[in-house]
């Protein structure tokens, strides 16, 4: 059985025909070549699948395909707009808040969901943000430093 959906990822509407037991991730990756996303545990563990689901932080691998129906997705692709890096991602850059990157677009996911949501969060906000989200290279000093970066400079500083 194969079910028919229609849904936006990145402000592109996308018709597909999925499978019940195949989730959003594989989707995501097999079927539109978006790789951004990556599959660290399949459990929602580690948080390297992370996607924006209507305004929300999800974990790609723990939503089935036929729950995309309707939805609007935001993928670590849909970011940057016309080659351009948004300050989060430059922030990263910058901070060297990365090293292997296997994590990083998770956490981009992660971080843009708060600061969409609440731009000017607290150190102990952009932490409980990023919670669901592991790193086994940089440790979070310089992730946590490079989204404080980003709102100390909203704010003007």
């Amino acid at each position: 059985m194969e079910y028919k959906i229609n849904f936006y990822v990145n402000d592109e509407p996308i018709s597909l025909v999925v499978k019940p037991n195949h989730t959003a991730l594989r989707v995501l990756r097999e079927q539109l070549d978006l790789t951004g996303s990556k599959e660290g545990c399949s459990a929602g563990e580690c948080g390297a699948c992370t996607i924006i689901v209507d305004n929300k932080p999800m974990n790609a691998c723990l939503i089935l395909a036929p729950e995309l129906d309707g939805v609007h997705i935001t993928t670590v692709e849909g970011l940057s707009k016309d080659g351009k890096l948004t300050p989060l991602q430059e922030s990263f850059i910058s901070h060297a808040a990365l090293q292997c990157g296997y994590c990083t677009p998770g956490f981009l996911m992660s971080a843009t969901a708060l600061l969409n949501e609440n731009p000017k969060p607290s150190r102990e906000e952009i932490v409980d943000a990023i919670s669901g989200n592991l790193c086994r290279c940089t440790g979070y000093k310089r992730i946590i430093e490079a989204i404080e970066d980003v709102v100390n400079s909203k704010e003007g500083r």
